[in-house]
């Protein structure tokens, strides 16, 4: 049975129902919201089990600068959980989309209510390949710079869920924010750019999940509401996972001059009493979780990867 998943993306897009070919890795301009593509996609062959991610089988409908009328009557829905996912380095727009589904499975899979979610993916313009081991560094710092760059466009994404967000919450339904990887930097330029441009400070996700964070481990601690240190505003409660044994993450260290990841051990801070105070923020070590497969890339996916984090993850939801 096909998995249904919204998206949006600020990819230059050359034929919208053409998953594979169609959504570039070039950005669109990004200050202007009328520029994003929202639509709603399919996804079969998701196999949990043996954590393959499936393939897009139809783009049914797209639209620019809003949902499609079909989707947005979909997301308004009562009764429905809200999973919104953020993808990493090396991700295609097809990539964006399948394991978006996927999340959107295994979490349903776990049999807790509030996991059970309708998943709407954000697709910033990453390159999507890994021409060679070890991760080619120039590949890597261009897709750095394009989440960075996706800031403004995932913030106007968040302003066009925004009511749907609230009316969901409003109902007592469950909404979810999944970054992973290099996405938590897309998603700190977009927190930054919501209180830049006079975003409300209001809840508008119940969990947020940081997993295997991409970004500077003192993200939480800049002044002014930079970087991720406004985040708590914006969420109920902050779960961040973290592993010492993700490979991909002590190579990201060294591109990045040696500065420390958030993946890597958390945030800078996290044992000082009263830094992150539960519940609101809950800190999860994945260092010791291996699963077959686990190697150099997979390290870096232990959160939909390892079954064991999954029940962590879903449990806490």
């Amino acid at each position: 049975m096909a998995t249904t998943i919204y998206f949006a993306t600020n990819r230059v897009v050359s034929n919208p129902l053409d998953p594979l070919a169609g959504y570039a890795a070039a950005m669109t301009p990004p200050t202007n919201p009328g520029y994003l593509t929202y639509g709603t996609a399919f996804v079969d062959g998701i196999d949990i089990a043996t954590n393959a991610q499936g393939v897009v089988t139809q783009i049914a409908e797209t639209a620019q600068g809003h949902f499609p009328p079909g989707a947005t009557g979909d997301l308004s829905q009562p009764g429905r959980n809200l999973l919104i996912f953020i993808h990493g380095f090396d991700n295609t727009f097809s990539d964006a989309l399948t394991r978006g589904a996927f999340n959107r499975d295994w979490l349903a899979a776990s049999g807790v209510p509030a996991a059970d979610t309708t998943v709407i993916a954000f697709s910033w313009p990453s390159l999507g390949q890994v021409a060679a081991m070890p991760v080619p560094q120039a590949d890597y710092l261009r897709d750095q710079n394009m989440a960075r760059q996706s800031g403004p466009a995932l913030m106007f994404f968040f302003q066009a869920l925004e009511p749907i967000l609230r009316a969901a919450r409003a109902s007592h339904q469950s909404v979810i924010l999944l970054a992973h990887s290099m996405g938590n930097l897309a998603l700190q330029a977009a927190v930054e750019s919501w209180f830049l441009h006079g975003g409300a400070t209001d809840v508008l996700f119940d969990r947020v999940i940081l997993a295997a964070g991409d970004t500077t481990f003192d993200c939480f601690d800049q002044p002014n509401l930079a970087r991720l240190s406004g985040l708590n505003q914006l969420a109920e409660r902050i779960g961040i996972y973290y592993s010492h044994d993700d490979d991909v993450l002590r190579l990201s260290e060294v591109v990045n001059l040696g500065a420390q990841r958030l993946g890597q051990d958390g945030p800078r801070g996290r044992t000082t009493p009263g830094l992150f105070p539960p519940p609101a923020f809950t800190m999860v070590d994945c260092s010791a979780y291996r699963y077959p497969g686990f190697g150099f890339l997979t390290s870096h996916q232990y959160y939909r990867q390892s079954p064991d984090v999954r029940a962590i993850i879903s449990g806490w939801i």
